[in-house]
């Protein structure tokens, strides 16, 4: 087998690619994991997690950590490199292209590529990004030390790093588009009885304003009328939702209306041999769980495949 030849490639090193190269490399597969940025997805960006089983309280980046160190252990290969396309060979042999590199090849794929956070698409978003517009509470949060910032969103993200912010800012203002957040009961009723959260709700952000260094401000229309009111803030946080990285397969993949792959039990796509885990995947909740879980389910049933021999498909 050549060096750029695997029997089983997983793309992303978030908790879903971490799992399936322990399992993959349990099973003694020549497995490659590529990533192109620092193993651990969306764990680097979570502070506190208190709902993996086994630990009561860990960080996200502690976790990651622990992660990485276990997958490796077994013999799969990290590289860092980011996948531009996945096309299928017409013996079934997948063909990973990379940015800057010769591509790689395997019998079985895993995506576990997770997403982007979506964005208000607003005027002002793209100019402060990075100049009081974040996407990230852990990542930038005490740079807002003694600030008021406003978190938008309703969902588990939005208001686990609304009170994440609160350490650091003088006050927080969670915005959300709705009467009643999406967010978990609990982490509802903590928000609510968090002395430096506040909540404007049933209203939008129209534009993010400042003075062309800095945010300075939110622009809110109320709904259901057009009542606008401004809001000063020194930093805005967005929490509303996610965009999976689903556009990687060079042929058609069934998915739902947000781009999410549907896959069957065994965690494969429409097209075989390709495998999908963790945020990239449609199902009910997105948790770190259900990621290593979905990722173990795909890496034994791509195990199971790549033992088989590969068949030419007829042409008919």
């Amino acid at each position: 087998m050549k060096s750029r030849e695997y029997e089983i490639a997983i793309v992303g090193a978030g908790p879903a690619g971490l799992t399936a190269a322990l399992y993959a490399g349990r099973a003694l597969k020549r497995t490659v994991l590529l990533e192109a940025g620092i193993p651990g997805g969306e764990l680097l960006n979570t502070e506190t997690i208190e709902d993996y089983p086994g630990f009561a309280s860990i960080t996200g980046p502690d976790l990651a950590s622990k992660m990485t160190e276990h997958a490796l252990t077994f013999g799969a290969e990290m590289i860092p490199a980011r996948v531009t396309s996945i096309s299928v060979q017409p013996d079934g042999t997948k063909r990973i292209s990379v940015e800057d590199g010769e591509p790689y090849f395997a019998k079985a794929v895993i995506l576990t590529a997770g997403g982007q956070p979506r964005k208000l698409d607003v005027p002002g978003e793209l100019e402060y990004a990075g100049r009081g517009v974040s996407y990230c509470a852990v990542c930038d949060g005490a740079f807002f030390k003694g600030e008021h910032l406003a978190v938008i969103g309703g969902g588990d993200a939005a208001l686990e790093e609304a009170g994440f912010l609160t350490r650091y800012a003088s006050r927080v203002t969670l915005i959300h588009r709705r009467r009643d957040f999406r967010a978990q009961p609990v982490l509802v009723e903590r928000a609510r009885t968090n002395p430096k959260l506040d909540f404007v709700m049933d209203s939008v952000v129209d534009e993010i304003t400042g003075d062309g260094q800095r945010v300075e401000g939110l622009r809110l229309r109320h709904l259901p009328g057009d009542e606008v009111s401004a809001l000063p803030v020194g930093g805005v946080f967005i929490f509303i939702g996610f965009l999976p990285n689903s556009g990687l397969l060079s042929m058609h993949a069934d998915h739902d209306s947000q781009g999410y792959y549907l896959t069957d039990s065994n965690m494969q796509t429409s097209v075989p041999g390709v495998y999908a885990a963790g945020d990239v995947r449609a199902q009910l909740t997105r948790q770190v769980t259900t990621a290593v879980g979905d990722a173990t389910t795909a890496a034994m049933a791509a195990t199971k495949l790549v033992e088989l021999p590969l068949e030419v498909p007829s042409q008919s």
